[in-house]
């Protein structure tokens, strides 16, 4: 597994440094500098924006010529910023987000001021963060700011600072007394948030950074998740910590959560934030910003499970969008296409980390297209695969307006056809579908439309139906009228449309529904609920014939139904459908539903 933004770097190996001085800017504003209690809500939309990590990570020729990440600094932050004022403002991009390091030296030495927060380094940025954030929102942008989970090793000095705006609390009172370490690179000491010094200290850093004049701040090693899980690494007191700090601080400040978040506290993650990170980190850290492999493709398996969890609020963050520069991307245009697709389609906030004055005309385009971004940030819901996770997929929604949004995406190394049925979306007939990359409307088209599309490549549409909706035929997994087999057996399932479902499809386990009658021999988009709280295949065949192999998509959980559809060939009248788990582990199966007529 990759490791996360802040993991390459020599964090692990982190010098205590104690510093007698407070960063440039670094003291308390008067609470009339404070922001306004009527700001308007945070994360009601995904945000847009900038991060500098991508390009901080590459090993891209002449992106950090004085040693790694030694990109940040503060004349490339304000170049960025000027040119997302120029470029991208006007298309909803606002924040401008500094990432790991501007606290370091060029050596990856930290600094921290007399009470053990985070001190801006005087190379890196030698104005200060202040000067930093006051040059942002003089273009009328937002400043974005980055911290990890836990009191850094460095600051702890020897348990003898003390904590700012806390009478008698050092840094001995705010963790373990074993020192136990935390963060998706034990590059902290845990907190221990029973001792009523360490809000104390969550309290001054975030005043640090209010008052600094920051919008947004990604906290970063969070755990369970960050590649780590155990009491030792859960971080959710953290985060609470921060959410009851930053409301204390007088300025509005989105919290983002980093990294591959475990999604079994995603009821943490929301009541506590305004975003939490679902993957590893999308950069190769290679010669490019990303590459296709490593880890942009992962995104179409591990996005599904997350998916509704995301709306106002709250958002399911992809990690860094970056399109906009060519053959620093490492992408093709197809490529290139596809991740923006993905993504705007998932909800997931929209920030670039590429460098925004030297966008191509194409990255240009990907990142300005208005019809795309209006997805992004309107009332729609995010999409989902009503098709199984297999190498050509459909990713749908319905929209409060009754379009749908629906995506076509071949996720295989040679070009393929992908075919949007309208069976899969619930309805029959005629539908207009507008091109939303190439702003075209392709005219109506009867129950499916079907696209040759490149490797790695896809089309993102808005379709309006004008049929009716389809009418099917329900069989439930637990009929008595079905056949279980191998290890397969019926289990309670309260979200299920019986109550029940089948269950223990491993291992040769399968279930066969025995009785699906049709009228006509053809080809049927077979709607399937399952449960599975994470991606399985299952053989998918009928009347005893060759089977298909499918990969169902997470829910999430293994409390929570979703659908996908399947194509089977049925013959007139009676018909048996199986699926069976083979040599493997399947999907838990609700239910099917057999449309009236073939597709």
């Amino acid at each position: 597994m990759r490791s996360s933004s802040y993991s390459v770097m020599p964090a692990r190996t982190l010098r205590a440094l104690v510093v007698l001085a407070l960063a440039a800017g670094a003291t308390t504003a008067a609470p009339a500098a404070r922001a306004e209690a009527t700001a308007p809500a945070l994360a009601a939309k995904p945000y847009m924006g900038w991060s500098s990590w991508s390009m901080q990570s590459s090993k891209y020729p002449g992106l950090n010529p004085d040693g790694d990440y030694s990109y940040l600094t503060e004349a490339n932050v304000i170049e960025q910023a000027d040119a997302m004022a120029a470029k991208l403002k006007k298309y909803g991009y606002e924040y401008v987000n500094i990432d790991a390091g501007w606290w370091m030296d060029k050596a990856w030495k930290p600094g921290f001021d007399q009470y053990g927060r985070q001190k801006p380094d005087p190379v890196r940025f030698p104005s200060g963060m202040k000067a930093v954030a006051d040059r942002i929102h003089a273009k009328g942008l937002k400043a974005g700011i980055y911290l990890p989970a836990g009191l850094e090793k460095g600051a702890y000095g020897d348990g003898k600072n003390p904590v700012w705006n806390a009478d008698g609390c050092t840094t001995a009172d705010i963790v373990h007394g074993d020192l136990r370490t935390t963060n998706g690179w034990d590059s902290a000491y845990k907190l221990d948030f029973s001792k009523p010094c360490t809000q104390k200290y969550i309290d001054s850093q975030a005043q640090l950074i209010a008052d600094w004049g920051y919008d947004f701040l990604k906290l970063d090693g969070v755990g369970p998740g960050s590649g780590k899980s155990g009491d030792q690494y859960d971080n959710v007191a953290d985060v609470a910590a921060w959410q009851k700090a930053i409301a204390a601080a007088g300025r509005p400040i989105h919290l983002e959560l980093s990294w591959s978040l475990d999604i079994g506290r995603v009821a943490d993650w929301k009541k506590y934030s305004q975003g939490w990170r679902i993957d590893t980190d999308v950069e190769c850290y290679c010669n490019t910003l990303v590459s296709w492999e490593n880890s942009v493709d992962d995104r179409w398996d591990d996005t599904p499970g997350w998916t509704r969890h995301a709306g106002p609020g709250g958002w399911n963050d992809l990690d860094s969008l970056d399109v906009g520069n060519g053959r620093m991307d490492g992408l093709t245009k197809a490529e290139r296409q596809s991740y923006a697709t993905l993504w705007a389609i998932a909800k997931s906030p929209l920030y670039t980390g590429d460098d925004l004055t030297r966008l191509d005309s194409y990255g240009l385009s990907l990142l300005t297209n208005r019809e795309v971004i209006a997805l992004n940030q309107g009332a729609t819901p995010p999409a989902r695969p009503v098709t199984p996770s297999d190498p050509q997929q459909v990713w749908a929604a319905k929209n409060p307006d009754g379009t749908y949004t629906v995506a076509l995406f071949n996720l295989a190394d040679a070009p393929a056809a992908v075919t949007a049925h309208w069976a899969s979306l619930g309805f029959t007939g005629k539908a207009a579908v507008r091109d939303l990359w190439n702003h075209e409307n392709l005219g109506p088209h009867k129950e499916k439309i079907t696209q040759a599309l490149p490797a790695h490549g896809s089309r993102l549409f808005t379709v309006t139906p004008h049929g009716g909706a389809l009418t099917t035929t329900a069989y439930e997994a637990e009929s008595p009228a079905n056949t279980l087999g191998g290890n397969a057996s019926v289990a309670d399932c309260s979200a299920c449309s019986g109550g029940h479902k089948v269950g223990n499809l491993y291992l040769g386990g399968k279930v066969t529904f025995d009785k699906v009658v049709v009228d006509k021999a053809g080809t049927y988009q077979v709607k399937v609920a399952y449960v599975s709280g994470d991606a399985r295949s299952v053989d998918v065949s009928a009347n005893g014939g060759g089977a298909t192999r499918h990969k169902f998509p997470s829910t999430g959980d293994w409390g929570t139904v979703e659908t996908v559809s399947v194509p089977v060939t049925l013959k007139a009248g009676a018909n048996t459908i199986t699926f069976d788990s083979g040599s493997g582990y399947a999907p838990d199966i609700d239910r099917i539903d057999v449309p009236k007529s073939s597709s």
